[in-house]
Formats: structure tokens, C-alpha cells, sequence
């Protein structure tokens, strides 16, 4: 059984975490911000487990909203699964950390609490094609880059946990895509996209939030909004202008789209929560200067 866990960050159904029943116990797939510890906790509790019933966690990626309370688990007693370019990052992640902090200031903690090593003996790195059995349930990672270049999805038989490789849709919202710096690419997110699609899911479960069952639709729409979003971004990049520039005016282009679907003011509010569209301004522009320089 798959239990959705809404750990409440800032307001409600912006990030999950996922519990898998299994033979052998609970497993945890993302552990969302440490500044959300709490409410992890509540839900695991909620659940009948303790956080130290959750002996393996399985990350899509390193990014504070997914693996923030990574290293409180493990200090819980859980190995922590992850892609071997973000494994350096949670042994030590301190350059990680540092370099949000430049970012949010005196918010980092208040947004995302601490981040602290995790031993080296309770960290496994995962390459392509890994599989891990706990119990009755086997998990297999597949290596899906575009948003980051430490990104997989886990495969549970017919169901995959997406990480932010499928986007961000709330209460069958829009799908939005989050293109934070410094590693969006968008040709890889493409050939990420076609990877989960050829595995045939019927179900995806995403971070930002829930489960998705119309996989092909969602996964039409969030390519859609990765050209629609790129296109509209490359113009002011050729035009020199910087992102603290750009970025009022993608805020306004976005909301607008999303009045279009519908969508009240509480709403919107949720999605900017979820997936800033201020960092996606920085995390496109990046991509067309790097594309830029690949193709020179």
C-alpha cells in the first residue's frame, strides 16, 4: 500500500512524501524539507510506525524540498539511497547548503531547517537500472536527468515516483515544470519524459502533489509547458536582460496562464509555493547561456 504524506509546507498540498507498506516494513521515498520534520514524523506516526521503523529512503534527488530531512532519518537508523553525483553532497553538504543560503538568506532556515552529514555507511549510492528489495517490494532507478543531473525515478511494478521530473500539478491542476538553476536541460528532460512514458505507469506520484493516473495526458502537458516556458524565456536572455528583471514579468505571464485554467488567487498562491516561477526564470536563462556555449 502507497500512503501520501502532506507535510504542510507553508500551506497545504505543496509537498508529499511517500510511504510504501511492504513485508519488511515501511519504506520512504523523499523526505522533504528538515523544516517539515514534524509533520513527517506526525504522518509516519499517524501510520502506527515511529521514524526509526523506516530502515531504507529513496531519494529522486538532492534538492532541499525532496532530501532536506534526509540525514534526520538516517540519524533515525535509515540508509538513504541516492544518485552517485548527489552522494557527495549529503556526505558532505555543506557547499550545498552554503550555496542555498546565498540564495534565501536568513530564510534558509526557516524554509528548509538544517542539513547535516549522514554517515558514510548509512549512504548508498544508486546508479541506472539499481533495484532494491525490501520485503515483497522490489524499487528500480532509472537515471532520468533534466532538472537535475542527480535525478532518478523509482519503479515499484506498475507505478513510478517521479520526483520533479513530471512536473508540479495540484488538485488536477496545470502541469507546471520547476526549472531551477544551475542544471535545467531541457533535451534531457525530454528524454527523461519518454523513458517514464516507456515504462507504461498507470500510476506516477509526484512531490508537487499527489498521484497522477492519466499519465500520458500529464506527461503531453508538462512537455507543452517546458517548450512553452524555454521559448518564452530565450528572447529577454538574447536581449542581455537579467533574471531579477525578468523575473516580474514571467511571474504575471504565469498567473495569467493559470487564471486562464482557472484557477482563484489561493490557488496560484499555492503553486508560487510550490514552484517559485521566480527560479525558473534563473534555471532557463542558465540553460540558453550553457546551450549557447555547447553549440559556440
Amino acid at each position: 500500500m502507497i500512503h501520501i504524506l502532506d507535510l504542510h509546507f507553508q500551506v497545504p498540498q505543496t509537498i508529499a512524501t511517500f510511504v510504501v507498506e511492504t513485508s519488511a516494513g515501511p519504506v520512504l521515498l523523499e523526505t522533504g524539507p528538515h523544516s517539515c520534520i514534524e509533520k513527517l514524523e506526525a504522518g509516519i506516526n499517524k501510520l502506527g510506525y515511529q521514524l526509526s521503523d523506516i530502515e531504507h529512503v529513496l531519494l529522486s534527488h538532492i534538492h532541499f524540498d525532496h532530501a532536506g530531512a534526509a540525514w534526520a532519518m538516517a540519524e533515525a537508523g535509515a540508509k538513504i539511497y541516492v544518485h552517485p553525483i548527489g552522494y557527495p553532497h549529503l556526505l558532505d553538504p555543506s557547499r550545498l547548503y552554503h550555496s542555498a543560503k546565498r540564495i534565501y538568506g536568513d530564510m534558509m532556515e526557516k524554509l528548509w531547517g538544517l542539513m547535516k552529514v549522514i554517515p558514510e555507511d548509512q549512504l548508498i549510492m544508486v546508479e541506472d537500472h539499481a533495484t532494491i528489495t525490501v520485503g515483497d517490494q522490489t524499487f528500480k532507478a532509472w537515471y532520468t536527468p533534466g532538472h537535475a543531473p542527480h535525478h532518478i525515478v523509482w519503479q515499484m511494478g506498475e507505478v513510478v515516483f517521479a520526483g520533479d521530473i513530471a512536473g508540479c500539478s495540484m488538485n488536477n491542476g496545470p502541469v507546471v515544470p520547476p526549472c531551477p538553476p544551475p542544471d535545467i536541460n531541457l533535451e534531457a528532460w525530454y528524454a527523461s519524459i519518454d523513458l517514464v512514458l516507456g515504462l507504461a505507469p498507470k500510476e506516477i506520484y509526484l512531490a508537487h502533489f499527489g498521484k497522477v493516473m492519466a499519465v500520458e495526458k500529464h506527461f503531453a502537458s508538462l512537455k507543452q509547458a517546458l517548450k512553452d516556458w524555454g521559448q518564452w524565456i530565450k528572447p529577454h536572455w538574447e536581449a542581455g536582460k537579467t533574471p531579477k528583471e525578468v523575473a516580474p514579468l514571467f511571474q504575471a505571464y504565469v498567473a495569467q496562464q493559470m487564471r486562464d485554467f482557472g484557477l482563484n488567487e489561493e490557488e496560484i498562491g499555492q503553486y508560487e509555493t510550490a514552484n517559485p516561477s521566480w527560479m525558473s526564470v534563473a534555471g532557463l536563462m542558465r540553460y540558453w547561456k550553457k546551450k549557447a556555449e555547447r553549440e559556440a
